[in-house]
C-alpha cells in the first residue's frame, strides 16, 4: 500500500500544462494562452527567481534523475514507451521484458501512421511537436551534450531543477502517442480494435488492479489528526522541524515502504525537512539553504531560525539526538508522533524573496481564475452587450 497526503498543484504541472494549451491554441491564440500561462505560474516563478541564493538545483541530481534504461533498449526507448523513471521500485517489473523495445517501436510506427490522420483531420502538427519536445527533454540527460547543458541551466537559472527529473516530461509525447493509436485502429477497422483493447494488458499485466493491489489508500494514525490540532490552535509563532532529519519515511502502517515525509503536507505550518536525498547512496543536495544552518547549531541552539516546533516521527529509520530533545517541552506524545515546543524560539528574520511582488503574482492569478469562472457561471453574454442593444444604438 502506499500513503498520499493532500498536495498543491505542483510548478511541473503547470508548465505541462501549458504546453498542451499552446498545442492546442494554434498561431492566434498562442499569445493569450502565453499570457494565461505567465499569469497563473507567476504564483511560484516570482519568488523562485527573486529569492536570495535560491531556486538553484544541485547538477549531481542529472546523472541520479535522467532517464533509466529499463533493458537492453537504452534509455531513449525506454522514453518513447513512456517509462525511464529513475526509481525502479515505483513501476512494474514487466517494463525489464525483453521484448518491449521491439514492441515500443511496434507501437511507435503505429501511432506515427494514425498521426497523419491526427494533422490533416486538425490542420497543425503541433501536438506532435509537443511529443517530439517532450521525448526530447525527457532524454536529454542521457545525450552527449544534453548533460552539459542541464548542468550550466541548474547552476545558472533559478527553478531549473523542473527539468532535472526527466521521466515527467513524457507526459507530453503521451497525448500524441495515444491519439495516433487510436487514430490508427479507427482506420483499420472493427478487426483491431480486440487486440488493441488486449496489447497493454498482454504488455504489461502487473499494472492490473493498481499493479496487483501495491496501490491502494492508507489511512493516517491519529496522531497525525492531534499534531495537526494542536500546532493550528497554538497562537505561538515558528515553524516545524521534523526529525529524523530525512525527507523520506518507513512507516509500518504503511507496510514500511518508502515514502515522502507526510509532515510538510499534512500539518497546518511550515515544516523545515532535511531535504538531501540519497539515490543509490550518492546524495544530491537539497534546496533548502536554512538547512545547513540548523544542522550546525543543533543541538546547542534549537531555537534559532524561526524553530518553534520540532515533531519527532517514531517507527523510521534514522537517529533523533537525546540531548536535544532533553532541552525541550513536550507537548504531545503518541505512538507514531511526539510534538516538542522549543522554549527558547527566535523569529526568523524574513530572507525570502520581497513581499510586493509575489502578492502581487498571487493577486493576479487569482483574479484571473476568478474572472474565468465568473464567465463559466454566468450565462452566456451577461458580460457583453447584447446584438439588439447594439443595434439600438
Amino acid at each position: 500500500m502506499l500513503a498520499f497526503a493532500p498536495a498543491a498543484l505542483t510548478p511541473t504541472g503547470g508548465v505541462l500544462a501549458a504546453g498542451v494549451a499552446f498545442a492546442c491554441a494554434g498561431r492566434r491564440g498562442a499569445g493569450p494562452v502565453a499570457l494565461v500561462a505567465a499569469v497563473l505560474n507567476a504564483p511560484w516563478l516570482v519568488p523562485s527567481v527573486l529569492h536570495p541564493g535560491g531556486g538553484l538545483s544541485d547538477p549531481a541530481g542529472i546523472a541520479l534523475f535522467g532517464a533509466r534504461a529499463e533493458n537492453w533498449g537504452g534509455p531513449v526507448l525506454s522514453v518513447l514507451g513512456l517509462g525511464g523513471v529513475w526509481n525502479g521500485d515505483a513501476v512494474p517489473d514487466s517494463r525489464e521484458n525483453p521484448a518491449l523495445p521491439v514492441l515500443t517501436l511496434v507501437v511507435v510506427a503505429v501511432a506515427l501512421y494514425g498521426l497523419r490522420t491526427l494533422a490533416a483531420r486538425w490542420g497543425t502538427t503541433a501536438p506532435i511537436a509537443l511529443g517530439a519536445v517532450g521525448v526530447l527533454l525527457a532524454s536529454l540527460a542521457s545525450l552527449p551534450w544534453g548533460a552539459d547543458v542541464l548542468r550550466w541551466l541548474l547552476e545558472t537559472v533559478p527553478g531549473a531543477g523542473l527539468l532535472r527529473d526527466a521521466q515527467k516530461w513524457t507526459a507530453w509525447w503521451a497525448l500524441p502517442l495515444a491519439l495516433g493509436v487510436a487514430l490508427a485502429v479507427e482506420r483499420a477497422g472493427r478487426a483491431v480494435v480486440l487486440a488493441a483493447a488486449v496489447f497493454p494488458i498482454a504488455v504489461l499485466p502487473d499494472l492490473a488492479w493498481g499493479g496487483w493491489g501495491r496501490l491502494a489508500p492508507v489511512s493516517y494514525p491519529d496522531d497525525w489528526d492531534r499534531v495537526a490540532a494542536v500546532l493550528a490552535e497554538d497562537p505561538r509563532p515558528g515553524d516545524v522541524l521534523a526529525l529524523p532529519l530525512s525527507a523520506f519515511r518507513r512507516f509500518a502502517w504503511n507496510d514500511d515502504r518508502t515514502q515522502l515525509d507526510p509532515a510538510p503536507r499534512y500539518l497546518p505550518r511550515p515544516v523545515v525537512i532535511d531535504d538531501t536525498l540519497y539515490v543509490g547512496g550518492r546524495p544530491v543536495a537539497g534546496e533548502d539553504r536554512r538547512m545547513a544552518e540548523i544542522r550546525a547549531t543543533l543541538p546547542e541552539s534549537p531555537g534559532r531560525h524561526g524553530i518553534g516546533w520540532v515533531l519527532v516521527e517514531h517507527g523510521t529509520p534514522g537517529p533523533v539526538d537525546a540531548a536535544l530533545l532533553g532541552r525541550l517541552e513536550q507537548v504531545h506524545s503518541g505512538p507514531w508522533l511526539t510534538l516538542y515546543r522549543v522554549p527558547d524560539h527566535q523569529d526568523r528574520p524574513a530572507r525570502g524573496a520581497p513581499a510586493l511582488p509575489v502578492l502581487a503574482a498571487d493577486f493576479a492569478a487569482l483574479v484571473l481564475i476568478g474572472g474565468a469562472l465568473l464567465w463559466v457561471v454566468l450565462p452566456n453574454g451577461r458580460l457583453t452587450p447584447s446584438r439588439r442593444g447594439r443595434q439600438e444604438e
